[in-house]
C-alpha cells in the first residue's frame, strides 16, 4: 500500500502524518509526504486595494517564490524528522501549483491520501475554503482527514 500525506507545517498535518505512519506500519506500506507551493499566489500582488474575496485570494502575497520554496523544504524536512522519530522512513516531494489540484493530481496511483484539518469555523471555511475539504471532493482515492 502506498500512502500520500499532504503537509502544511500545522500540528494537524503532523497528526495526519503520525496516523498515516501507524497505518503504513500495520499494512507494510510506504509513505510519500508532499507540500505544494503555488507560484501564482506569490506573483500576483498589487498595490491597489483589494476589491473583494475573489481578488483577495490571489493577492495574499507574503513571500517570494524562493522564500516559499525554502519554507516548503523546511516543512518537508520537519515531516521527515517526525517520521524518523516514529521509526519510519518516507519519501518527500515538493509540488508546484494550486495545492488541491497539485495534491490530488499527484495522488493518482496512490492507495490513499492523509491530510490534516485545522477545524476552523464554518464561516471561515466559506470565506477562504478548506484545503482538506476540497481534497476530499476532488480526490479519486480514499482520503482520511485527521484533526
Amino acid at each position: 500500500m502506498d500512502y500520500l500525506v499532504a503537509v502544511d507545517g500545522s500540528e494537524e498535518a503532523k497528526n495526519a502524518l503520525a496516523y498515516a505512519t501507524d497505518v503504513a506500519d500495520a499494512m507494510d506500506g510506504s509513505i510519500t509526504v508532499v507540500h505544494a507551493v503555488d507560484p501564482a499566489v506569490y506573483e500576483e500582488g498589487a498595490s491597489e486595494p483589494i476589491s473583494g474575496l475573489a481578488d483577495a485570494e490571489g493577492r495574499l502575497v507574503i513571500e517570494s517564490v524562493d522564500d516559499a520554496e525554502e519554507r516548503a523544504l523546511a516543512i518537508l524536512e520537519d515531516a521527515e524528522r517526525v517520521t524518523q522519530e516514529l521509526g519510519a522512513t518516507v519519501e518527500t516531494e515538493l509540488l508546484y501549483g494550486q495545492p488541491v489540484s497539485a495534491i490530488t493530481d499527484y495522488a493518482e496511483g496512490f492507495d490513499a491520501i492523509f491530510v490534516g484539518h485545522r477545524g476552523r469555523s464554518e464561516r471561515t471555511d466559506l470565506l477562504v475554503g478548506s484545503v482538506a475539504k476540497s481534497i476530499v471532493e476532488r480526490a479519486t482515492v480514499p482520503v482520511t482527514v485527521v484533526r
